[in-house]
């Protein structure tokens, strides 16, 4: 049985992998890491649902969706605001060092804040 299973080499995108064009699969990609970002930036912060919607000018069901890794209705520009904003809180509190392994996906995908 264990014969009959294939193994493909991945091109690194897991959306490309399932079928998604280039451009689709680069986006979604460039949204999950962002997302996780966020969700690894709200969760260094420590903040309270209330307190993070304070800082990111939403709802607290928002930062609830968030966490669980519901992003759909927010912009690639607002999950990037929100990681800028966090990131400043963080920095402003001294708990996030530079080489945090959290900071600037978008340095690593080549696109400028």
């Amino acid at each position: 049985m264990c014969d009959d299973v294939k193994f493909e080499k991945s091109s690194g995108n897991v959306f490309k992998d399932i079928g998604f064009s280039d451009k689709e699969a680069e986006v979604l990609s460039f949204r999950t890491k962002l997302t996780f970002e966020v969700f690894t930036l709200l969760k260094k912060s420590r903040l309270r649902n209330v307190k993070a919607a304070e800082l990111l000018a939403v709802d607290p069901t928002d930062i609830s969706k968030l966490k669980d890794g519901d992003d759909d209705h927010f912009s690639l520009a607002c999950l990037s605001d929100f990681r800028d904003r966090l990131e400043r809180h963080i920095e402003d509190r001294g708990t996030l060092s530079d080489n945090d392994d959290t900071k600037n996906v978008t340095d690593t995908l080549g696109v400028g804040k």
